[in-house]
């Protein structure tokens, strides 16, 4: 293990401002000495369709806004009482492809809900982690000049009623579920403490720390 994981706790912000940020800090990171650090975000509802998404998975986004982003994958929904957690990220100091990068993020998702008695795990042929063969999990990456942007979604306490309004990550009737179901009364503060403690075992750091500052 070495080095620090930064942790910058953002609370609920706006999709698309995070998003620019995340780009910002990627492209100039070398050049300004940008340690690795991973951003934990509520978003307001939005959904967001990846570089590989299809028209036909949104079924009826309705008023909730689709923003086309540039990481992998297909459609997702973001939305309050869910944890987002964005992995800015130095691969290639840290030796890790991004097929080691997923795994290594599902295995810290499975131990956070672990930490709670809830059996999750990875399929090998879609990303994210499930729960009784519900989706609690998604994943979705970027890698630009050997770094990683965007993350993971975890849902936690949330509506999940605007899952039904699309394909979740082209699945035609994936079935969706949130930790709360599986360990009530869970807390958003704490789920998000066991993820940053599992991130920095699993992600090989030797500590973390709280970043302070805005993301601009």
């Amino acid at each position: 293990m070495q080095g620090c994981l930064g942790f910058r706790e953002l609370g609920l912000t706006p999709y698309e401002p995070v998003w620019q940020a995340m780009r910002r800090v990627t492209d100039h990171a070398r050049e300004h000495q940008v340690g690795d650090e991973v951003w934990l975000v509520q978003h307001p509802p939005v959904f967001t369709q990846g570089q590989a998404g299809k028209p036909e998975h949104l079924l009826l986004p309705g008023d909730i806004p689709v923003v086309q982003v540039d990481r992998g994958g297909q459609v997702t929904y973001h939305g309050p009482g869910q944890l987002v957690a964005y992995l800015l990220l130095d691969l290639r100091e840290r030796g890790f492809g991004v097929r080691e990068l997923v795994s290594r993020i599902e295995n810290t998702l499975v131990a956070v809900l672990a930490s709670y008695g809830v059996s999750g795990s990875a399929k090998p042929d879609a990303p994210g982690v499930y729960v009784q063969g519900a989706k609690i999990a998604s994943l979705g990456l970027r890698i630009r000049n050997g770094r990683s942007f965007h993350g993971l979604a975890l849902n936690v306490d949330m509506d999940l009623r605007p899952f039904q309004r699309i394909n979740p990550c082209g699945y035609a009737g994936l079935a969706m579920t949130q930790l709360a179901d599986h360990a009530p009364g869970v807390q958003m503060c704490e789920v998000s403490a066991r993820l940053r403690a599992q991130l920095v075992e699993h992600l090989d750091y030797a500590e973390q720390t709280t970043l302070t500052g805005g993301i601009d």
